[in-house]
């Protein structure tokens, strides 16, 4: 029980559960504002973005710190952006849309928000479905291949959410430039600025 709880993966699973609760709170205590809908909506879309973002952090930071054992939690983390995601998509048909083929078919048509937000969800449903060590295993070369899709699914995400703002789109540029950071950090020359940083971070460790 002790190892359990000193391990960071059971307290990082809580805190990935805490935009849920605050939400289920928030429900009870009627706290969800004058349009609960859109309160829903709108937080959940923002964690999976902010789940997405996190994700695809995991390798600057491990190439960063040297902390290799930071990859052990890129799974978690990428499968509660889709948790997130699932429930924005629920949250859209159901509470939205009162599950109405016709309607969702044609909001997805017409709305060109819509139409990136949905393309975002479906190319997240594979990667979600072979995340487990055994569809590793199976898809070998392939599985890397696949996941590879976070990056225009994240770049899709964003899109999603800079279309549907009508006035102040601070949020969503924020988004969309820590995104443009990420990306940059996985091109060679980005790869090589943080092995050099590294060096100069271990090497001032080292003088001290």
């Amino acid at each position: 029980m002790g190892a359990v709880l000193r391990s960071p993966k059971p307290w990082l699973f809580a805190v990935c559960l805490l935009p849920l609760a605050r939400l289920i709170v928030l429900g009870f205590g009627g706290g969800l504002g004058a349009n609960p809908i859109e309160f829903i909506t709108h937080s959940t879309g923002t964690w999976t973005l902010v789940g997405l973002l996190v994700t695809l952090s995991v390798t600057p930071l491990r190439r960063l710190t040297g902390r290799v054992e930071l990859v052990r939690y890129r799974r978690m983390l990428g499968l509660f952006a889709f948790f997130y995601a699932c429930l924005h998509f629920v949250t859209y048909i159901w509470l939205d849309q009162f599950f109405d083929p016709a309607s969702i078919a044609k909001d997805i048509v017409k709305r060109p928000f819509i139409t990136v937000g949905f393309t975002a969800f479906v190319l997240l449903i594979p990667l979600a479905a072979t995340s487990t060590h055994a569809m590793m295993r199976r898809l070998g070369r392939r599985w890397q291949q696949l996941h590879r899709l976070i990056y225009p699914i994240a770049l899709l995400g964003v899109l999603h959410y800079l279309w549907l703002v009508k006035k102040d789109i601070t949020q969503p540029l924020i988004f969309g430039a820590v995104l443009a950071l990420l990306l940059v950090m996985r091109l060679p020359w980005g790869v090589r600025a943080l092995e050099a940083a590294r060096g100069r971070f271990v090497h001032a460790r080292r003088q001290d």
